[in-house]
C-alpha cells in the first residue's frame, strides 16, 4: 500500500517540477548511456565504437586509392590521346600519395594497346594495308603531278 502510495504522490510531484528521489535520478542516468543501450558495458562500447572508426577509416582508404587509380588511367588515356588534363585528377592522384599504380589487369589492358600501336606503325603493321591498294589509282595521281610539275617548270623556265 505504502508502494501505491509513493508512486501516485512521486508522480505528482515530479508534474509540479518539484523532482523525484535519487533512485529515479540514477535509472534515468542508465538509460541515456549508449553502452548500456547497446547491452554492453562501457569498455566494451568504446572498443566497438573504435573499432567502427578504423573500419570506416580502411573503407575510405581504399575507395580513395581506387579513385586514384581511376584518375591514373584518365591521365594514361588522356596523354595517349593527347586530350587536356584534369586537375581533378591530379588532385586525387596527390591525395592517394606516391603508391599510386595502376591494377594489374589495366596494366596488361595498357600494354597491350601500346603493342598494337607499335605493330599498326611499323613496315610490317602497314603490309595488309598495301594489299588495299588501288594501283591504278595511285598510277594517275603520279602522273598528274609530274605533269602538274612539268607544266609549272615549263612557264618558269624561258629555255623549254
Amino acid at each position: 500500500m505504502s508502494f501505491l502510495l509513493k508512486s501516485m504522490v512521486s508522480s505528482q510531484m515530479k508534474s509540479f517540477g518539484l523532482g523525484g528521489t535519487s533512485e529515479e535520478k540514477k535509472e534515468d542516468s542508465e538509460v541515456s548511456d549508449p553502452a548500456a543501450a547497446q547491452g554492453m558495458t562501457r569498455e566494451e562500447y568504446e572498443e566497438y565504437q573504435r573499432q567502427l572508426v578504423e573500419e570506416q577509416m580502411e573503407r575510405d582508404a581504399k575507395f580513395n586509392q581506387r579513385k586514384a587509380e581511376r584518375a591514373t588511367l584518365r591521365v594514361h588515356l588522356r596523354e595517349k590521346y593527347k586530350l587536356p588534363q584534369s586537375e581533378r585528377d591530379e588532385n586525387q592522384i596527390q591525395m592517394a600519395g606516391d603508391d599510386v599504380d595502376l591494377p594489374e589487369e589495366l596494366q596488361k589492358m595498357v600494354a597491350e594497346d601500346q603493342v598494337e600501336e607499335e605493330e599498326k606503325n611499323s613496315i610490317f603493321g602497314q603490309i595488309p594495308n598495301i594489299q588495299n591498294i588501288d594501283m591504278d589509282t595511285i598510277k594517275e595521281k603520279a602522273t598528274a603531278t609530274f605533269t602538274e610539275m612539268k607544266q609549272a617548270a615549263e612557264e618558269k623556265c624561258s629555255l623549254m
